[in-house]
This record gives C-alpha cells, sequence and structure tokens, in this order.
C-alpha cells in the first residue's frame, strides 16, 4: 500500500489512486519541483519482481517518452526505486511519471448508452489521428480499447496507456513466443488471438472494435470467457452495426466492417486512410474501395471438407489457432488429371507470351511496369504534384505542422522515396503548414516553479531569467516575460522570464522640501514607510528641506523604513543689547560688536564715498 504522503525520486508527492489496471497501479501524484500534477504509474509489487514485465514496463516509458502529440498523453519521467517491504526484503518498484489528464473515460461514456453517430465519428477521427502519428513514429498501441480513451471536459480525446506498445521494427517478439497474450480479449485483433506478429493494422481493427461498441453500445465479439471470444474474433462475422441501431447509415456500415476485416490485407493500410472513408461516410458517401468481410462457413467446409471448431470448444479452437500443426487437414487430392490438364495450360499461356514478346518489333519498347518514387523533400507541392505527374503518379496533397521544415515545402511521401510503385499509384505528398503556434501564456504574479510549468505546458521553453526591482511583486515572483504575454510564437520557442528580485533602489533625497520627498518615497515607485525627524541644532528653513536620510541610496529590501531629517531651530539673534551686535540690520548701526551685515542703504553709501 502507497503511503498519501509517500514522496518518489525526490520530489514526485503520491496522493490518491485513480486507475488500475493488469500490470500497475495508477496514482494521482504532485511534482514538487515544478509544481505541476502529474499521474504516477507503478508496477504492482507481484510483478515488480519478474524481470520480464519490469523490462516491458521500462519499454512503455521508452515508447511513449518519443512522442509529443496532443491526442497523447505525455510521458515526463520513468526510473526504479528500493522499497523494503513489510517482510524486510528489498524490492525495485519501477514507475512512470505521465501527463495528469482530467476528464472522464469512453467506456464511462459508452456505459451510458449508444453515442450520436456524429459524435462517435468525431472521437473516432481523434483516435486515428493520434495513431496515424505514433505509426509514424514507429510505435503500435496494442491495446486500443474505451478503457485507454479519455474525454477532456473540453472535448478533447487522449490515448493513453502505451503500455504495451513496442517498436513496429521489433518484429521478432510475438505473442505466442512470449506466452502472453497482451491487449483486452473483447478488442482483439484476428492476428492477436492467433499469436502472430502484429503492425499498425492491428490498432486499425482495435479502433474499429471500439468504432461499433460506440455505435451500438456493445462490442461486436461476447462471450463468457476471453478465449471464447478471441475464438470469435479469429472465425465469426460481426453484424452490421445498423442491426443495432437504426441510426447508423450502410455507409458507416461498410466502413466498420472492412475496419474489422479478419485479413489485416482487406483493412485500411494506415489510419488516415481510415479517417477518410469514415469522413466520406459521415457525409453520406459509400467508399467504394470496402472488400467482402468474411468467408461463408459453408464455404470453409466445402474448401477444407471441416466447419471451424464450435464456439463451445473455444480452448482447443485457440490452441489450434496460435498452432497451425494442430489443424488437420481432411481435404482429399485433386485428382491427377486435373493436375496435369493445370500444368499444361499455364505452360501453353507461358510459350504464347514468349513469342508475343520475341515477335514484337525491334524498336518497340516495352514500358516499365513500375516506377521509382523520387525525393521531393524540401521541393514546393507544385514542384512535386509535376514531378509525381511526369511519372504517371497520382499526388494527393495533405498538411502537416512542422518545426523543421518551413511552411509549403515537401516533408515527407507516402510511399516513401525509394519506394517502386505502379503507374497510376496514389502518392501522399505531406506538405509543411510551419510550426504550430502557441499563444504565451500569462505567468505574471506566477511563482517562479508554477510559471516554468506553465510554459513548458503551453509546449514552449524556459530561456534566462533574469530579476529587476519592483515595490509590490514579491521576492521570486514573475514581473514580465519576453516575448510578451498573448503573443502567438511557433512550439518550442525560447521564453525568457524576469522576476522581482524583492528591492528598491532609492535615490538621495538630500535637499529636497521634506513633504517632496515624503510623497515620493511613500508612492508606488518605492513603496517605503517614512519617518520625518526633527534637528533643533540647525536653524529651520522655507520648505524643510531634508538635511539627511537613515538609508543612503541604493538598494534597499521591499517596504523598509527610512527616516529623513530636517531643521527645526529657531534662528540665532546674536545674543546684542541697544543697537549693538544683533541690530545689525537696522540702518548699519551695528559696526561695533556685533558684526552685523550692513543693509542696502550703507553698501549703497560707501559705494558713493
Amino acid at each position: 500500500m502507497v503511503d498519501e504522503e509517500r514522496i518518489l525520486a525526490g520530489r514526485y508527492r503520491i496522493g490518491s489512486v485513480i486507475g488500475r489496471g493488469g500490470m500497475a497501479v495508477v496514482y494521482k501524484g504532485r511534482d514538487t519541483k515544478l509544481g505541476r500534477n502529474v499521474a504516477v504509474k507503478i508496477l504492482k509489487s507481484e510483478l515488480a519482481s519478474d524481470p520480464a514485465f519490469r523490462t516491458r514496463f521500462r519499454q512503455e516509458a521508452q515508447s511513449a517518452s518519443r512522442m509529443s502529440h496532443s491526442g497523447i498523453v505525455r510521458v515526463f519521467d520513468a526510473g526504479e526505486e528500493s522499497v523494503r517491504r513489510d517482510n524486510g526484503e528489498l524490492e525495485r518498484e519501477p514507475f512512470i511519471v505521465m501527463e495528469y489528464v482530467q476528464g472522464h473515460q469512453l467506456k464511462d461514456l459508452i456505459a451510458q448508452g449508444p453515442l450520436e453517430v456524429d459524435e462517435a465519428v468525431s472521437i473516432t477521427q481523434d483516435i486515428l489521428t493520434a495513431l496515424e502519428y505514433s505509426h509514424r513514429a514507429g510505435v503500435v498501441h496494442r491495446d486500443i480499447k474505451p478503457g485507454n480513451i479519455m474525454i477532456t471536459p473540453e472535448g478533447t480525446v487522449k490515448v493513453m496507456d502505451f503500455g504495451i506498445a513496442r517498436a513496429v521494427s521489433d518484429t521478432s517478439s510475438t505473442v505466442a513466443q512470449t506466452t502472453q497474450i497482451l491487449g483486452t480479449a473483447s478488442y482483439f485483433s484476428p492476428e492477436q488471438a492467433k499469436g502472430e506478429t502484429v503492425d499498425a493494422r492491428t490498432d486499425i481493427y482495435s479502433a474499429s472494435v471500439v468504432l461499433f461498441e460506440m455505435l451500438t453500445g456493445r462490442a461486436p465479439f461476447v462471450g463468457d470467457t476471453a478465449v471464447s471470444v478471441a475464438y470469435q474474433h479469429v472465425s465469426e462475422t460481426p453484424v452490421k452495426p445498423s442491426s443495432l441501431n437504426s441510426a447508423v447509415t450502410a455507409a458507416i456500415d461498410k466502413v466498420v466492417l472492412t475496419g474489422l476485416a479478419k485479413d489485416r490485407y482487406q483493412r485500411y493500410q494506415t489510419a488516415s486512410d481510415f479517417s477518410e472513408a469514415l469522413s466520406m461516410a459521415a457525409d453520406g458517401h459509400i467508399p467504394l474501395d470496402t472488400v467482402a468481410m468474411a468467408h461463408d462457413d459453408d464455404v470453409a467446409t466445402e474448401l477444407f471438407g471441416a466447419a471451424p471448431p464450435p464456439v463451445n470448444d473455444t480452448e482447443q479452437a485457440l490452441r489450434q489457432l496460435t498452432n497451425d500443426d494442430t489443424v488437420t487437414r481432411t481435404q482429399r487430392r485433386p485428382p491427377v488429371v486435373w493436375i496435369w490438364a493445370g500444368v499444361t495450360v499455364v505452360a501453353v499461356i507461358m510459350l504464347a507470351v514468349l513469342w508475343w514478346v520475341m515477335t514484337l518489333p525491334q524498336a518497340a519498347q516495352v514500358p516499365s511496369a513500375s516506377r521509382t518514387i523520387p525525393s521531393l523533400t524540401g521541393t514546393t507541392w507544385d514542384s512535386a504534384e509535376k514531378t509525381l505527374t511526369d511519372l504517371d503518379l497520382l499526388p494527393t496533397k495533405y498538411e502537416e505542422a512542422s518545426a523543421d521544415v518551413p511552411a509549403g515545402e515537401v516533408i515527407s511521401l507516402d510511399p516513401e522515396a525509394g519506394t517502386r510503385v505502379a503507374p497510376n499509384t496514389q502518392v501522399k505528398v505531406y506538405i509543411s503548414t510551419g510550426a504550430d503556434l502557441n499563444t504565451i501564456p500569462d505567468v505574471a504574479n506566477m511563482t517562479l516553479d508554477e510559471a516554468q510549468a506553465t510554459i513548458e505546458d503551453a509546449g514552449l521553453e524556459v530561456g534566462s531569467i533574469s530579476s529587476e526591482n519592483s515595490a509590490s511583486v514579491p521576492k521570486d515572483t514573475v514581473l514580465s516575460t519576453s516575448p510578451a504575454v498573448g503573443e502567438d510564437v511557433p512550439e518550442g520557442t525560447t521564453i525568457d522570464i524576469v522576476i522581482s528580485d524583492g528591492m528598491v533602489t532609492i535615490p538621495d533625497m538630500s535637499g529636497k522640501a521634506l513633504e517632496t520627498a515624503r510623497q515620493e518615497l511613500e508612492g508606488e515607485k518605492y513603496a517605503l514607510t517614512v519617518i520625518e525627524v526633527t534637528d533643533d541644532s540647525c536653524v529651520a528653513q522655507e520648505g524643510n528641506p531634508v538635511t539627511s536620510q537613515s538609508i543612503g541610496p541604493g538598494e534597499v529590501p521591499q517596504h523598509s523604513t527610512i527616516e529623513l531629517t530636517y531643521c527645526t531651530g529657531a534662528p540665532d539673534d546674536g545674543g546684542g543689547d541697544d543697537g549693538e551686535g544683533g541690530q545689525g540690520n537696522k540702518g548699519g548701526q551695528g559696526n561695533q560688536g556685533g558684526q552685523g551685515t550692513p543693509d542696502t542703504q550703507s553698501v549703497a553709501v560707501r559705494e558713493h564715498d
């Protein structure tokens, strides 16, 4: 049991349980370093001791951490921590720190009944957008189901828990080899049920199951055991969604059943193909490239001499599906005469073709049966379209944001450059729309940690951090950013932060009128507390100019108290009597003893003499 106050890896405070799975328990956590909520997935104690499970758990983090997409739950951190159990044993406990997503799971929405067709289509297209990104990154989810899809309060769809995803290139490891059937039976693809190697088309099948369930309120196959359901994925034909929900159109039926094809080559080959067909069907147009979904049992009996095993014997059937050596073939060999007849027909056809080629005019050239897709990265759409059209190929324009490729230039091709294809093959040309623009968030008056987390969550990077004086904003609190708040900038742009240093720089107030100095220091610019101090040792002057201040010019902490001293003494009377000394200003009569200053008249007299 994880304690509520437990701190993981020295920074993640573990809170309440928000989810449980077959491999791990997910807790709501708090990143104390960046000041943000996170989701922390911790491997179950009964599995943590198994190196194979720990390896798979680490692969989850490695696969998911390579992806950064608005429709995929982000992975921030991963690691292992040693934990001492109640019995005194020290165990290694792997964990993954992920983006905390508020909202509800799609399975809770489906539990309330079938969704509106438009809503189901919209959610599916968002799922397919996320899958298209992950497949291009080389990652197959393998466990697409309503429980792994979150709907935020804003309606954003997020695919989570790439817990059993592996790189597409890792094709040597199959379900049968690991002796573990991964994924959830209701959403299995036939190749998963048979223990075959899986690829991106496995996710296409599972997404079709999810769409079927959103439209009808239930999965296409149900059974008493997981083995029974898995067997039905391999051998049973699903009903049309419209048979369970009359609001579903025939066009939507075709799209769903194409995605549920048993043979992966009969399904949509990419998530974008699936999404395009779904959009067409939603607009009321029946896609023209759908195929028959399954063979009739009678046909299977005629071809192989035996019907598929009954559903009530599912465990034996699934074992047979994962090991072809156990399948008994009862078909009798064709008659020998038919074999020789077939060989003769083929030989005649080959000779006829050979004769035709040899008798062609010497100048005639056999046209190339394939085209090599050229490298067009960095060229414009107009240039790429012309090049591909000249090769008898069919270019189709797709737009995609890219921080690395300038707007208007080719990012990539599908099929990729160097691939040999037949004439009239469609080639998808992905054109850059430039980097995604993110709005700089308002982080003023936030703490530095909160501002850094907010900027990173907005898809931006934190740059330099500098400080400035502020009379009102507390120390280490954000004053401003550069670029400014509200500006739209490319994803990944560096944002410089200016924080308050908690200081103000005051000037020398000496000689200023007391009231002027007091108002200035107590104003918004400095926000200090002023105490007036009198000095009787000097003569008071008009305006009470400041003679000294308790804190010299320079930086002082916010809200400091400063004393301003001014003179309040009476003028000096000189101590003279009867016109001597102290009466020096009266008619120039104080030149003896008082040393008085002669007035204007006496000065004028002297100048006259």
